[in-house]
């Protein structure tokens, strides 16, 4: 390993479901875009598709934690 080159580990994460004998396709499509959304698999797509500086990565993080806290405290208040 040379200075400077990085390697990083690749994982694959395949979401596959089971398609019942009598379930509707409807129904076994609406499952697997459920299981899809829930393994983040578009979100880290998304995340690694650009660089990000974390200069960025800070201010967006610290923006976060404002509207969540915000949020808190709205439903607080109701």
């Amino acid at each position: 390993m040379t200075a400077g080159h990085h390697y990083c580990k690749e994982v694959i994460s395949l979401v596959g479901i089971i398609i019942g004998e009598n379930e509707p396709i409807d129904r076994a499509i609406r499952r697997f875009k459920k299981k899809y959304e829930r393994s983040g698999i578009l979100k880290e797509f998304k995340k690694r598709t650009f660089f990000t500086k974390p200069s960025v990565k800070k201010r967006m993080k610290k923006v976060k934690a404002i509207r969540r806290a915000q949020r808190a405290m709205m439903e607080e208040a109701m």
